[in-house]
């Protein structure tokens, strides 16, 4: 998995919490750090987010190619 799969899932995982957390508590955790739902910093997490979900899609239609599976040992 490429860098940017993996900084792309976590953010997107970020994004899932915080949506279970408005959810579950109505509590908006990024608008908490961030000064509001408003806030410059809070919407540039949102669009992060959102970018990481769009990216995320691609890996649906991913091939998994050779070097990206666990090797094998004892086997010549």
């Amino acid at each position: 998995m490429k860098a940017i799969d993996r900084i792309a899932l976590a953010l997107t995982v970020i994004g899932g919490l915080n949506w279970g957390c408005v959810g579950i508590f109505g509590l908006d955790i990024v608008a908490a750090l961030f000064g509001g739902s408003a806030s410059g910093l809070s919407r540039l997490v949102y669009i992060l987010v959102c970018l990481s979900a769009v990216w995320c899609i691609t890996l649906f239609f991913r091939e998994e190619s050779d070097d990206t599976r666990a090797p094998t040992r004892g086997h010549a």
